[in-house]
């Protein structure tokens, strides 16, 4: 079974995140979002605040986020977030 996720509700998960992590509110709030294209099909989105950025793998439903050092931070398993969700349904 395949699960959507909502690209609005990863942006707000990320934003979060960042704060978390130390970024600052402001900077958190204003990301910088690029999609990437592989043959006609989204297979990513990538979102950076000055110091930090994260990058979704839509097929491997998995966030990881990044220091500016390229240092992973951490990581979140999308399925494993929804997976709450799919049970109750």
């Amino acid at each position: 079974m395949r699960l959507h996720m909502n690209a609005a509700d990863v942006r707000e998960m990320v934003t979060r995140l960042f704060v978390e992590l130390g970024a600052d509110h402001d900077d958190a709030t204003d990301l910088q979002e690029n999609i990437r294209i592989d043959r006609g099909r989204c297979v990513a989105r990538c979102y950076r605040a000055t110091e930090m950025f994260a990058m979704w793998l839509i097929d491997c439903g998995v966030v990881q986020f990044y220091n500016a050092d390229g240092e992973m931070l951490h990581t979140v398993n999308l399925f494993n977030e929804l997976q709450p969700q799919r049970a109750a349904a």
